[in-house]
């Protein structure tokens, strides 16, 4: 593939920034819940601060991602991706966008069970959700929160996977799309 064709077919700085950026959240709200788990309390309880804060933030950069997705369509895929790969690649998609919105909504209904907003790295507070303060409510969205966070790890490493080896194996420009570093 040439320069023209990759920067044609490349997406737009708003959306290169948006997925990057997102994507070190996700990375560092999965690296936060893990080593926390052996913290005492009180520092656990700092850090999961910094985790629903960070979710939170991931909820909104969705949202405004969805919004510029809209407004600035993805380009097309390449041309010499086999249907099943094609196929693969729209549902990974739809399902990381999908699980994108739903781990942070999880988190936050977890939270907002026990009457808690959500304080964004104390700058202000995110009100709770209007949800039951029962356990039954509680269990269902901490579970729902463990379910998709394990899903969206399979899905990211299926992501990374399919993205290296697009750049390592079929040297199709499919990286270039999506990485500032990569020349197009």
């Amino acid at each position: 593939m040439n320069n023209t064709s990759l920067t044609s077919a490349a997406y737009s700085r708003g959306a290169v920034i948006l997925h990057w950026l997102i994507a070190v959240l996700i990375v560092a709200n999965f690296l936060i819940a893990e080593l926390s788990e052996d913290m005492a309390k009180e520092d656990r309880m700092a850090m999961m601060g910094n985790h629903k804060a960070i979710g939170i933030t991931i909820l909104g950069l969705t949202v405004l991602r969805i919004v510029w997705r809209f407004m600035r369509p993805a380009p097309p895929l390449i041309e010499t991706l086999k249907a099943w790969e094609a196929a693969l690649a729209k549902v990974t998609h739809g399902l990381l966008y999908f699980l994108m919105l739903a781990i942070p909504l999880s988190g936050w209904g977890m939270v907002s069970g026990k009457g808690n907003p959500v304080s964004l790295f104390g700058l202000f507070n995110v009100p709770a959700l209007p949800v039951g303060p029962d356990k039954a409510t509680n269990d269902v969205f901490h579970e729902l929160h463990e379910v998709f966070a394990t899903l969206m790890l399979v899905l990211f490493v299926i992501h990374v996977a399919a993205a290296i080896k697009h750049m390592v194996v079929d040297k199709d420009g499919t990286m270039a799309r999506m990485a500032p570093w990569m020349k197009r």
